[in-house]
């Protein structure tokens, strides 16, 4: 600053950054001034918190830890309850305060002062601590100078009067030191500044109860009463008459009980108190006045519990079930539980055998509806309440209950969550039917079903179905017709096809079921069941040339060349069995055996081959190749024509025959797998096996060595497993199978791979 003064300026060339200079006017050289390096960091580390210290100086600098060389555990162990011990035994006694005895009159006075000065002291500093006022004021009682002591607890409420265990303690000390007048004054200004503090009102009471002031204390619940109190204070008043046996004050009492605090609990103390001084009339007019404010109130189950025991303890059986009865009526359900579990136990000790199961069923009834109300979508609910009303019998709560049900429609168009729900319509239409027999109902209830459901979507056949047999019970067959046919419009179905063409076959039109079997295939010309049936109903009256035309316009549908779109139908007519055996051609194959048996029925055997090259044309599965080898083997050419008399005769040439045909089939398969399936072994090998036992049954006419030579030979392998991602998961074993022409074809390859390395090894001139 003085430097500054004198025109002396401080800069920093760029050669000496770190470098202070000073340069000075006269003289136009630099004049470098450098600071030492210890002043130079004090500088840079200097806090103008911590004066002329540095953080360095004000470091902690703690012990280096001692590392643990050896963590095993010591010879000697020592526990816990050792160290506490020796921790205890070391302990210094405490310092306390020498005793102070007094002797004379101004030692105590100098003694009073101290303390007085201490505790004024103390209220200067914390005028709010109620502790130190009410410990100045007791100190001051233990000096037996009782004007102060009061000037005290004066000055203690001034400063909180609000707090009631001031009060509480300062009439406390006059009580004790038998200054009644004084603790009337104190019990006197407390009720009157804190009236709804409670344990005021009863310390006064019992002063004055204890002193044997009844009518004071009987003048001070008055004064309480008119502050309207919670229950408990018109209890204690009610038990303060009855100690001195002034039962008609008492009664006074509980009309204003109940007048001020009008609930069930203070009507049931009231009609109580009542029975016990034996007033059974005014006992039951109370709880009769109670049911006539109160049979709305949240509590009234527990008042009419309390007043059909009431009843019961008085021998009347009846007046206690009309009670029961009526709360059941008039209480909501979801608040009478206990109301219903005491109905039931009164039933069972007084009532006969239709009056339990009233009960019983009340109860239930009542489970049922607090459940169908939490939720009104659980149809298994309303099933179980339904079966409960059908069980009492009674048609209105029935129907009521059938139609609250059915009134709960699923909120999706999903059939998954129709299929429960329309149970209920079903069993609604049985019960009309059935146990109230109203048949218009019935039919009201069916067309209103039929109508809800969103046929576009999803139906029911079920539904279609029960109103068609019903209006056929009915004898209504015009009306059964109407809606099977409306069915068919509306939600073409399987099930419907099959029961109305049943149905009309029943009654013998056969023109009906034909068109019925037209629009059936119509509907679904991939359908092989409805194909086969009408061929059938066409055979069964004789007419051969119908049913083959039917089956060679089956055949020739376009729908059955790909079975995976018949997949869902083929599975509700046939097993699953069979349609892994066939896999995807199982509807070709079945089909056609059905019009091959058909064609074999007709003694037609060579349509039979027919059938069964142009199922050859379609699949070659191994089922359909063993199963021509069968036909061939049980039939022949000229078997219609053969001539009883001579069959004896030429029974062994038709066997030869039978074997040739059966044979060739078996070599066109094993030819087939080996040339165009080669990795069909398996298949192979059955086929052969097949064979084997074919040539066997035909006896001396069989030639079992020719399929012996074909045989395989089982031989077991290992292959990796390989999994989703691509890893090694292991190996397993399989059953290879090994033919002969495959071990030649093996042994001629090794042969030619031997012949051309010999042909490398020896060169061109050995050749």
């Amino acid at each position: 600053y003085q430097l500054a003064q004198k025109g002396w300026s401080s800069s920093v060339p760029s050669s000496h950054r770190r470098l202070p200079y000073l340069r000075s006017p006269q003289n136009p050289n630099p004049l470098l001034l450098p600071l030492p390096a210890a002043m130079a960091n004090t500088a840079r580390d200097a806090d103008p918190s911590l004066g002329f210290l540095t953080r360095r100086d004000t470091e902690v600098k703690l012990p280096r830890p001692t590392r643990v060389k050896n963590k095993s555990a010591a010879p000697i162990q020592i526990t816990a309850e050792q160290i506490l011990r020796e921790a205890r035994e070391r302990q210094e006694a405490d310092i306390r305060p020498p005793k102070q005895k007094i002797t004379d009159y101004a030692e105590l006075a100098d003694y009073r002062l101290r303390r007085r000065k201490e505790f004024e002291d103390l209220i200067r500093r914390a005028r709010w601590n109620t502790g130190i006022w009410v410990k100045y004021a007791q100190w001051e009682e233990s000096q037996k100078d009782f004007a102060r002591a009061r000037s005290v607890w004066e000055r203690a409420l001034e400063v909180d009067y609000r707090s009631h265990t001031l009060w509480l303690r300062y009439a406390e000390v006059e009580m004790k030191n038998g200054f009644v007048n004084h603790a009337r004054n104190i019990w006197d200004r407390a009720v009157a500044l804190l009236p709804r503090v409670d344990q005021l009102w009863y310390k006064y009471i019992h002063m004055e109860e204890i002193l044997g002031n009844v009518a004071g204390a009987r003048q001070i619940f008055e004064r309480w009463m008119e502050w309207q109190p919670d229950q408990q204070g018109w209890l204690s008043y009610i038990k303060f008459e009855l100690r001195y046996g002034e039962v008609e004050r008492a009664r006074a009492v509980y009309e204003r009980f109940v007048a001020c605090h009008p609930r069930v609990s203070a009507w049931i103390k009231f009609a109580k108190f009542e029975m016990k001084n034996g007033e059974v009339a005014r006992a039951r007019s109370c709880y009769e006045r109670a049911v006539a404010i109160l049979s709305e109130d949240e509590e009234a189950e527990q008042l009419f519990v309390a007043f059909a025991e009431f009843e019961e303890r008085c021998k009347e059986t009846e007046r206690a079930r009309c009670i029961y009865k009526y709360a059941l009526d008039h209480i909501p359900k979801g608040r009478a539980e206990e109301l219903y579990r005491k109905y039931v136990a009164f039933e069972k000790q007084y009532g006969d055998r239709e009056e339990i199961e009233d009960a019983i069923v009340g109860k239930r009834r009542f489970q049922y509806e607090d459940e169908v109300r939490k939720n009104p979508l659980n149809y298994d609910s309303w099933f179980d309440y339904i079966r409960l009303e059908e069980s009492v019998g009674n048609k209105e709560m029935i129907r009521e209950v059938y139609e609250r049900a059915i009134a709960n429609v699923p909120p999706a168009e999903e059939k998954k969550y129709w299929q429960r729900y329309i149970y209920m319509w079903i069993n609604y239409a049985l019960y009309e039917e059935l146990d109230a027999q109203d048949m218009d109902r019935t039919r009201d209830v069916y067309r209103e079903c039929l109508k809800l459901i969103p046929h576009k979507k999803f139906s029911f056949a079920k539904i279609w179905l029960m109103a068609a047999q019903f209006e056929i019970r009915q004898m209504n067959l015009p009306a059964a017709r109407r809606i099977l046919g409306n069915a068919i419009g509306m939600a073409p179905k399987d099930k419907i096809f099959k029961k109305y063409i049943e149905i009309e076959l029943q009654l013998g039109n056969i023109d009906r079921c034909r068109t019925l079997y037209q629009k059936y295939l119509e509907w679904a010309p991939a359908n092989c069941y409805a194909w086969s049936k009408f061929a059938e109903l066409e055979r069964s009256l004789n007419e051969t040339d119908r049913a083959r035309a039917i089956f060679d316009l089956a055949i020739k549908q376009d729908a059955l060349d790909m079975p995976e779109l018949l997949w869902k139908v083929f599975y509700m007519i046939f097993s699953q069995a069979l349609i892994n055996e066939f896999n995807g051609d199982a509807v070709i194959c079945l089909f056609f055996n059905a019009y091959i048996d058909f064609e074999i029925s007709l003694c037609e055997y060579e349509n039979a081959r027919q059938l069964y090259e142009k199922l050859l044309e379609r699949t070659k599965h191994l089922k359909v190749w063993i199963s021509y080898a069968k036909f061939e083997a049980s039939t022949t050419m000229d078997e219609e024509n053969i001539d009883p008399e001579t069959s004896g005769e030429g029974s062994l040439e038709q066997d030869e025959e039978r074997l040739q045909r059966a044979r060739a089939v078996f070599e066109r398969a094993f030819d087939y797998f080996r040339t165009s399936e080669p990795e069909l072994k398996e298949e192979r090998a059955m086929l052969l096996e097949e064979w084997l036992n074919l040539e066997s049954s035909f006896g001396t006419i069989g030639d079992v060595s020719i399929v012996q030579k074909k045989l395989p030979r089982k031989v077991k392998r290992k292959r990796s497993i390989t999994t989703e991602d691509g890893g090694q998961a292991g190996f397993e074993e399989y059953i290879d199978y090994i033919f002969p022409d495959e071990e030649v074809a093996t042994k001629l390859k090794i042969l030619e791979a031997a012949y051309k390395w010999k042909k490398q090894r020896t060169g061109p001139d050995e050749d």
